[in-house]
């Protein structure tokens, strides 16, 4: 391991531990939008980070969500996301974690996942491998869509031209089972270690996805738009599985956004009835 991801972890691990705290007692919630928020503990983490990175790499730019970033004269770039699971967080749900990733000259090269509740920090390097806690990881060997357990996620912003209900639905009959974990880092890091086949979602934005691509890819995954098209960090969606499902996911979202479904949604009848 270099040094340079041993102090990206350190950080994770002080910013998760510092979540760790607000979130025993609670913390006071802002609304940033209609659903959208933030809370006392985001900002704080991002705060603790930005300084940790400030101080060791002070040439590095910083890209982090709450805006507390900063320009740097590299070619290096963070993405940070102090709390990736808020609304799990303010509602006292402990499913969230801290995520930083690291970009060089547009190809990610290092990046830290740390879930505090559990424990568990999720590491990759470029070339390097990908470690939970120490321990090399790998994606699943499952190669069959109905034997598939996947993930999704709901963004923020509810009305857009595909809403992922009708996605989850359709993944569902076709798949062992869709799960909603509500952080996409968490999602990522779990597609990464095998306890998930495959994840996707439209409209995250590079802090959320920027740590968790690598680690897929670093554990023999694969990381793509839901088109199949190479995943950048400002790409629409983002499909991540084990490889070995990924042309079955692509086919199957093609087919949804065709409109050729598996199953229909029968009338439903009113428990009273």
């Amino acid at each position: 391991m270099t040094d340079l991801l041993k102090h990206t972890s350190n950080i994770a691990r002080q910013a998760g531990d510092l979540l760790l705290g607000f979130f025993h007692r609670r913390v006071r919630v802002e609304y940033k939008g209609d659903v959208d928020l933030v809370t006392e503990a985001d900002r704080a983490s991002e705060a603790m980070i930005v300084a940790e990175l400030r101080k060791l790499f002070p040439d590095h730019a910083v890209v982090a969500e709450e805006g507390g970033g900063y320009g740097g004269s590299s070619a290096y770039h963070w993405y940070i996301d102090p709390l990736d699971g808020t609304t799990n967080f303010a509602h006292g749900f402990p499913i969230f974690a801290v995520s930083m990733g690291l970009e060089k000259d547009g190809e990610m090269i290092a990046g830290v996942i740390y879930d505090p509740t559990r424990g568990e920090l999720f590491e990759a390097e470029k070339g390097g491998g990908a470690r939970l806690n120490g321990a090399p990881i790998r994606v699943s060997n499952i190669a069959r869509l109905e034997e598939a357990l996947v993930a999704t996620g709901f963004p923020s912003r509810k009305r857009h031209q595909n809403p992922n209900i009708h996605f989850y639905h359709q993944m569902n009959m076709r798949t062992h089972g869709v799960r909603r974990p509500g952080a996409a880092a968490i999602d990522l890091a779990y597609v990464a270690c095998g306890r998930l086949e495959g994840f996707w979602e439209f409209h995250l934005h590079p802090w959320d996805v920027a740590a968790g691509k690598l680690l897929v890819a670093e554990a023999g995954g694969c990381v793509t738009e839901l088109s199949g098209q190479p995943h950048g960090m400002e790409s629409p969606s983002v499909l991540a599985t084990n490889r070995l499902l990924h042309d079955p996911m692509i086919e199957a979202f093609e087919e949804i956004f065709a409109g050729k479904y598996r199953a229909e949604l029968p009338p439903l009848r009113r428990p009273t009835e």
